[in-house]
């Protein structure tokens, strides 16, 4: 398993400051061990040199991104993996860029890091069900899909992608095509792309059940998020399954302090008692 020190090193900074391409290299080290970070972090920046080759100094915001949807989605042929979505390598940066394709939040980093280094503030956005990049302009606001190659999205299109994955429940009574639009479309931070990248491959190794895989993520899930008691009780019950049982008893037992009156604390109660019971016999 991957050393966690140079990722949580990274994820202690403030949050302008994280790289995100090398925050998801990192989490891609537990899948590929010995992965040459430095080598796909230049192989961004020799693409991105190459991208600054199409544009003239004076290239405005719109030329700059009718270059990059040129050079990403036509020159080099990136596109989104619609024929095999789960595919956990279409959530590690390394093989995005080897294989030149991915799901929506990687493409969209490898998008936003090229976008970057050509001068174009772009921002990732968790939109419901499927991540979007934005581009602020002083008459508004483009909304991206690099998954698509780099397709412009109108506010139609964007409220019927809200229909079929928000349900009227979650509305408050609002009918979708009320909601205002742009609680749907703030930025996520890159913190926040980190832990989605993570919960993504969370879904991918839990559904496949990859036990060791899925350790690796939660243990990098606590470094980003600390606070999140669902981690930590999910962590506590995958170590009592690996007979991890020390690791099992403190995690489960965080988890009953910080979360007393859970659903599920009489079951975690029971399972604590026998996890003590079995670290009893091991001293």
């Amino acid at each position: 398993m991957a050393q966690l020190a140079p990722f949580a090193d990274l994820m202690k900074r403030p949050d302008v400051r994280i790289d995100l391409a090398r925050a998801c290299l990192l989490v891609a080290e537990d899948a590929y061990p010995g992965l040459e970070v430095e080598k796909y972090l230049a192989e961004l920046e020799r693409m991105a040199e190459r991208l600054r080759g199409n544009l003239s100094q004076t290239a405005g915001t719109e030329r700059k991104l009718v270059a990059l949807n040129e050079f990403l989605f036509e020159e080099l042929g990136y596109a989104g993996n619609a024929g095999d979505f789960y595919d956990p390598r279409n959530s590690y940066l390394n093989e995005v860029i080897d294989r030149r394709t991915g799901i929506p939040l990687t493409l969209s980093v490898v998008y936003m890091e090229l976008g970057r280094r050509i001068g174009l503030p772009l921002q990732g956005v968790s939109f419901p069900g499927h991540f979007l990049v934005r581009l602020r302009l002083r008459g508004g606001m483009l909304v991206l899909d690099p998954f698509v190659g780099g397709a412009l999205l109108a506010e139609d299109e964007l409220r019927e992608r809200l229909q079929r994955v928000v349900p009227e429940s979650l509305a408050g009574g609002v009918p979708l095509t009320q909601l205002p639009l742009g609680r749907f479309l703030e930025p996520a931070t890159n913190r926040q792309i980190v832990v989605r990248l993570l919960r993504n491959l969370k879904g991918v190794y839990r559904e496949t059940d990859q036990p060791d895989r899925l350790l690796a993520v939660l243990n990098r899930m606590r470094v980003v998020a600390p606070e999140a008691s669902a981690e930590l009780r999910e962590r506590g019950l995958l170590y009592q399954r690996l007979e991890c049982h020390r690791a099992a008893l403190a995690d489960l037992t965080g988890y009953l302090e910080r979360e007393p009156e859970a659903g599920d604390a009489a079951e975690i109660r029971i399972r604590i008692a026998e996890l003590s019971r079995l670290c009893a016999r091991l001293n």
